[in-house]
């Protein structure tokens, strides 16, 4: 078979992974070739491709980031959009395509499988909200990079007798605030799924500190929102300039410093913000990334020689199965609410 596989969406640690797995296991398995379409379905679209050697990938599951290249192109974003991706496929004589991406890259796969695309889906996000599956991978690794800095930011604000806010990435849920904030010991976490009150988070700093502890680390998804949003100047402190995605997006920013701000002007202590930003989504993947990547990439595989188009490979009580693309798409997987009230109350830091 000619497989033609794409990565959109944010970059993602394990990302080079899903690909070697793809083009080292159709070659050794089925004779295959494969074609890598650069930047997502930008390269669908408008036909850029590049040939994609088992030799070439067998030593790239270490690395970040993907070899062919990633955006947010939105192939119907314009009217001839689809009909160009259809022709494409057609013309390069692809008899499958992989679109490995979060919901906008997999809602489009969706969409365009309706129309007759023979596609397969392999989830992928930071974020770790996508539904039907329990965990994407780059999650892991983004966890991982979000505790270790919280951790730094533990010993200088004890150092100083701060409050450190860290703002990590989290659109509309708090998955890596949750779990970064828990095993980092943080006193306060605040996620995009429960707004908060400012002054509810001032007067338990207030209490952690009269108790003995002079410092505090408050972690906060860049979705988080207060309650009363005016107070906030209404979502000022989260959208920032430069508009917005071919798929409506707004950047989103800025919580971390007024929340810090905010904390000062009320408690009186000194608090500082730090923005991890794209550091969660750089370097190389964890190793449980690495196997999770590599274990979607040969269930994609196979559900491509199994001719099952229309689908995505997750992990469902530890085994990889197959749903239907419609299940991943337009929908977000949110911080179950126990886990952030029973776990993220009473054992912060």
């Amino acid at each position: 078979m000619r497989i033609g596989i794409l990565t959109g969406g944010g970059d993602c640690p394990g990302l080079n992974a899903v690909i070697r797995a793809v083009v080292v296991g159709g070659s050794v398995l089925h004779g295959d070739e494969t074609v890598g379409f650069l930047d997502g379905w930008r390269g669908v679209v408008e036909g850029a491709t590049v040939p994609l050697l088992a030799d070439e990938c067998r030593g790239i599951i270490s690395r970040g980031g993907t070899i062919i290249g990633s955006s947010r192109t939105n192939p119907f974003a314009t009217d001839a959009g689809p009909d160009q991706v259809l022709a494409t496929v057609q013309r390069l004589g692809i008899d499958a395509l992989v679109a490995v991406g979060g919901d906008d890259t997999l809602g489009a796969a969706d969409r365009l499988a309706s129309l007759g695309l023979p596609v397969v889906g392999v989830p992928k996000t930071i974020d770790n909200d996508l539904p039907g599956t329990e965990v994407t991978f780059g999650f892991d690794t983004a966890v991982q990079v979000a505790t270790e800095a919280i951790d730094r930011l533990q010993t200088t604000a004890e150092s100083h007798h701060r409050v450190m806010v860290c703002e990590v990435m989290g659109r509309y849920v708090g998955h890596i605030a949750v779990h970064a904030g828990i095993a980092g010991g943080a006193a306060e976490i605040l996620i995009p799924e429960v707004p908060f009150s400012i002054e509810a988070v001032c007067e338990r700093l207030r209490l952690r500190h009269s108790g003995g502890r002079y410092f505090s680390t408050v972690v906060v998804a860049e979705g988080a929102l207060p309650r009363d949003e005016s107070a906030a100047g209404g979502k000022g402190p989260r959208v920032l300039a430069g508009g917005t995605d071919q798929f409506g997006h707004s950047r989103l920013g800025g919580i971390g410093m007024w929340l810090a701000q905010e904390i000062g002007i009320n408690t009186g202590y000194e608090a500082r913000s730090t923005v991890l930003g794209h550091i969660q989504r750089g370097g190389s993947p964890t190793a449980f990334d690495r196997v999770l990547a590599t274990r979607f990439g040969a269930a994609a595989l196979e559900a491509v020689h199994d001719g099952e188009f229309g689908t995505m490979v997750a992990l469902q009580a530890g085994h990889i199965v197959r749903i239907p693309l419609s299940d991943a798409a337009g929908k977000a997987r949110t911080v179950d609410p126990q886990l952030y009230e029973d776990v993220a109350g009473p054992y912060l830091g």
